[in-house]
């Protein structure tokens, strides 16, 4: 069993998946917010790899990628930052991160590094998932997943308000590990009213699906956090938590504050 199933099957509900950007806001910055995000009570870390032209990503998660890119962040240098992620004696003490990990990005820097060879070191440092939104089905189904199953990796499907039936059954199908729903179709980090988005998601309760859902885009607080809770399996927050890191000099302070708010 996955780190991630074996998650979903102790906690059924309030799962709080953390997305930080890697090498912000500094270049060493990663494993100190992936340590201080298990330390303060997150239940899964969703790391994305930045890059220059992020189809799904606002604002805010942009400009932390831009950062990131400047700060010399490359796929190869997370790897090699990864490499003690799971050790707890890790010299640099920063290591023993036992919750989930899964890396979020785009296909085209995957494809520059070797897909496979991404798969394999992934899986080597101690990734548990991946989600690749610009992966499309077809080309999962074909050729990327049966690469993705080998290493033992998780993969994780979006759904939008807009999905049609059919094709979140079979977005669930193919997805392992929880699937991802987008609370409405637009980038990350906008402000949308999650009443909105409550029709939706009491449509996908109802719809038993195979995989837990969490709820991502919109999260931004304990009300939110709460909304997304009511009918799903817990919710992903990412902007505001990028904005909570680059407006405190220090790392710990800045996530715990951020999930002691979002927590209590």
């Amino acid at each position: 069993m996955s780190r991630i199933s074996e998650l979903f099957a102790k906690k059924k509900e309030r799962v709080l998946n953390i997305y930080c950007t890697a090498g912000f806001p500094k270049p060493d910055s990663t494993l100190k917010v992936m340590k201080a995000l298990q330390d303060n009570g997150a239940d899964m870390i969703e790391l994305g790899m930045p890059y220059s032209d992020p189809l799904a990503d606002g604002p805010v998660i942009q400009h932390s990628s831009t950062i990131a890119i400047a700060n010399g962040m490359t796929i190869a240098v997370l790897f090699e930052q990864l490499r003690n992620m799971r050790n707890p004696d890790s010299p640099l003490g920063v290591g023993g991160v036992s919750m989930p990990v899964i890396l979020m990005g785009y296909m085209n820097p995957v494809l520059q590094y070797g897909f496979e060879k991404f798969c394999k070191d992934a899986a080597a440092v101690g990734i548990d998932g991946l989600i690749l939104p610009d992966l499309p089905i077809h080309e999962f189904e074909t050729e990327y997943g049966a690469v993705i199953k080998k290493y033992g990796l998780d993969f994780i499907f979006l759904v939008t308000p807009e999905t049609a039936d059919e094709r979140i059954k079979k977005l669930d199908e193919l997805s392992s590990g929880f699937l991802y729903a987008v609370s409405s179709s637009s980038t990350t980090g906008s402000d949308k009213n999650m009443g909105d988005a409550e029709k939706y998601l009491q449509k996908l309760k109802a719809m038993k699906l195979k995989n837990p859902v969490l709820v991502g885009f919109g999260i931004k607080d304990k009300p939110t956090f709460e909304a997304a809770c009511k009918y799903a399996g817990g919710a992903i927050i990412g902007s505001a938590f990028i904005k909570a890191l680059e407006t405190n000099n220090s790392v710990e302070n800045s996530v715990k504050a951020f999930l002691d708010a979002v927590l209590a």
